[in-house]
């Protein structure tokens, strides 16, 4: 993981994860996968990109994802999100129907998301590397934990916050960290996940964008504008 460095602020936060053995274990692993000629996703200086784009005292909105995609040139270290000129994936399509049915806002004709991380919605994945072709092949080796210490130094900020949880697999993860249980002072939103094979079960019609604005203006936190920019950048 000598090709990255993390943002100062998490450094700070939670750096001494670094020093874990899970770690060393991660980073070996991911070396060798790369030794053997694998494709990573998304590229090495992507692998922390979630927290470059949102400093821990910026997040307002956490929204917690699986694994990274893990076609070529989609990943690029937001959860949901695509690169520029990346046909938006059909999980991503569903959050814009939700979106237009919540707050009237049209689908985006894009799926880059950096929009929403430069206001402090912190966009993690659970497992921040995948093998191409591989979905979940990196579960298992060692990002769990890291991430889970992310959300739990963000769940331990008083501050309050909207922890959005799609699926089971988000709600699991959440389920165990300190500060996300009943005297919570966040706001944990939890429906099925956006996929197609589970959209219609509940995740459309859950309306988590305007309750997490109603919930951070009422705390005095402010807004997202969740209305992405038409183009990605911009």
């Amino acid at each position: 993981m000598s090709e990255v460095k993390l943002n100062p602020d998490w450094l700070a936060a939670i750096g001494g994860e670094f020093d874990q053995p899970y770690m060393a274990a991660l980073k070996q692993f991911l070396a060798d996968e790369r030794a053997q000629g694998k494709t990573i996703h998304p590229r090495p200086r992507d692998w922390f990109a979630a927290f470059d784009a949102t400093s821990p005292q910026d997040v307002r909105v956490v929204i917690l994802g699986q694994d990274p995609y893990h076609g070529p040139g989609q990943a690029h270290g937001l959860c949901f999100s695509v690169q520029p000129g990346v046909r938006t994936p059909p999980s991503l399509i569903n959050i814009y129907k939700e979106m237009q049915g919540d707050l009237g806002i049209p689908r985006a004709s894009h799926g880059h998301l950096k929009y929403w991380a430069d206001q402090g919605v912190l966009l993690l994945n659970n497992c921040l590397t995948v093998e191409t072709g591989r979905a979940a092949s990196h579960q298992g080796k060692g990002w769990e934990k890291f991430t889970d210490a992310a959300v739990a130094a963000v769940a331990a900020d008083p501050a309050p916050k909207v922890f959005i949880l799609w699926g089971s697999h988000a709600q699991k993860k959440a389920a165990n960290v300190p500060g996300l249980g009943t005297d919570s002072p966040h706001l944990i939103l939890r429906a099925p996940h956006p996929s197609p094979l589970s959209a219609h079960n509940g995740f459309f019609g859950s309306r988590p964008f305007s309750r997490a604005n109603e919930f951070l203006t009422a705390h005095g936190r402010g807004a997202i504008d969740w209305q992405l920019p038409e183009r990605p950048g911009a």
